[in-house]
């Protein structure tokens, strides 16, 4: 195996949340939806507020590596979403499928052979696919501890 295609691999790999991640979907699922707008004491933010700012950093990363048009919400705010919990069930099911739609869109750039991982993002500032794809798969880890952490304040995870 090729040192670029190992690469990708380990990138594919870390984008699905395995190796020493809890995977985002684990996470997810099955939380009573009776919890997924409330902030427990300890925690900054409520499982809706995690997984809506996961879904927004990850499209914004998505959109900027295939779209030069693309402009990115506004820093921190566009980045949250405006209310503690989702409005209706259907919300936080339909923000669950774009997520995991976009994670899998991100995999599939990373275990695209004809990108190249180093070469700078043309309408960048000088970041790479690699980059990206390494920040993608760093901050879903670390908000998907966040919400594995708030699951368990919520009595909600075993």
């Amino acid at each position: 195996m090729t040192q670029d295609k190992a690469l990708r691999n380990h990138l594919v790999t870390l984008l699905k949340g395995e190796g020493a991640h809890v995977p985002v979907e684990t996470a997810l699922a099955d939380l009573a939806p009776e919890l997924r707008g409330r902030r427990p004491k300890g925690a900054d933010h409520s499982p809706w507020e995690l997984l809506e700012h996961m879904r927004i950093a990850l499209w914004d990363i998505l959109e900027f590596m295939r779209n030069p048009e693309h402009v990115s919400p506004e820093f921190p705010s566009g980045y949250w979403p405006a209310h503690a919990a989702p409005a209706e069930a259907a919300a936080w099911e339909a923000s669950v499928q774009e997520l995991h739609q976009i994670l899998a869109e991100l995999r599939k750039l990373a275990g695209d052979e004809s990108k190249d991982l180093h070469a700078r993002i043309p309408h960048g500032e000088g970041q790479t696919m690699l980059r990206e794809l390494l920040v993608a798969a760093d901050h879903t880890a670390y908000h998907t501890g966040q919400l594995v952490l708030t699951r368990k304040l919520l009595g909600a995870w075993e």
